[in-house]
């Protein structure tokens, strides 16, 4: 119900999996994305319950100290679709080695001076997939979030971030299942009735169906370690995980 990251890809051989209309779509709200209450509140809402998730996958597969401040200093993080740097600031202080890459200019531009503002260094790029794979640039962990639902093509685009990858390494990918409960309650629901996100966020046709993705992911090369599906408990007013993948739902591979 999130999917607010964006990504978009370019690459020298007139390929590309940049969807021009989603770049435009989140550039018209990218001075947003660093306020709790508004446009980007639900990945706000969202963010706690995927950084815990990454946090204890990472500990756990690459053997760290879960009670250092900074576990992953000496890793290297990259977070595509970077947006305003919702997730690469926390993983910047966990100690991690962040490239925060995006198509959306204004998305730079909006994280790069909240990092400044935070006293952070994290290396962001206006820059897509191929081109950073097609330059070598190589990472430990790869975070790959609420993304895949944007670009044109998912399958060239997993294969970019596989590239990227360095064996042994994670890649964490979160997108929306295409089902009619997601239509319901992530477009009906969250952009119609509740207006949560701006109408128009998602397009029900680009969800991803585990399914799909095991296929997009087996592809380009990675083993999935885990399935993790995400719930909303509106009595509560907060996202936990769960069992149910039916609509939000995260993937964890590797690369032998």
């Amino acid at each position: 119900m999130t999917g607010t990251n964006k990504a978009g890809m370019a690459a020298s051989d007139a390929y590309t999996s940049i969807d021009e209309g989603e770049i435009a779509r989140f550039s018209a709200i990218a001075a947003e994305w660093w306020a709790p209450e508004g446009k980007f509140k639900p990945l706000h809402k969202f963010n706690p319950v995927r950084l815990s998730f990454i946090r204890e996958r990472v500990i756990a597969h690459f053997g760290l100290n879960a009670k250092s401040p900074k576990p992953f200093k000496g890793l290297r993080f990259l977070d595509i679709g970077c947006g305003g740097g919702l997730l690469s600031e926390p993983m910047a202080r966990l100690g991690a080695t962040v490239t925060g890459a995006d198509a959306a200019e204004k998305n730079i531009k909006t994280a790069s001076v909240h990092a400044m503002e935070q006293d952070l260094a994290i290396d962001y790029r206006c820059t897509t997939a191929e081109e950073l794979a097609a330059a070598g640039e190589r990472f430990d962990v790869i975070l790959n979030m609420e993304v895949i639902e944007h670009v044109a093509d998912r399958d060239r685009f997993l294969v970019h971030c596989a590239e990227m990858l360095k064996p042994g390494g994670l890649m964490f990918v979160a997108t929306l299942n295409r089902t009619l409960k997601a239509h319901a309650l992530a477009i009906i629901g969250a952009e119609y009735v509740l207006g949560w996100l701006p109408r128009g966020t998602h397009d029900w046709q680009k969800f991803i169906t585990p399914a799909e993705m095991e296929q997009g992911l087996a592809g380009a090369g990675l083993d999935i370690l885990e399935w993790q599906g995400v719930s909303y408990n509106p009595l509560l007013d907060r996202w936990s995980l769960s069992g149910d993948t039916d609509v939000n739902y995260m993937a964890l591979a590797t690369k032998k």
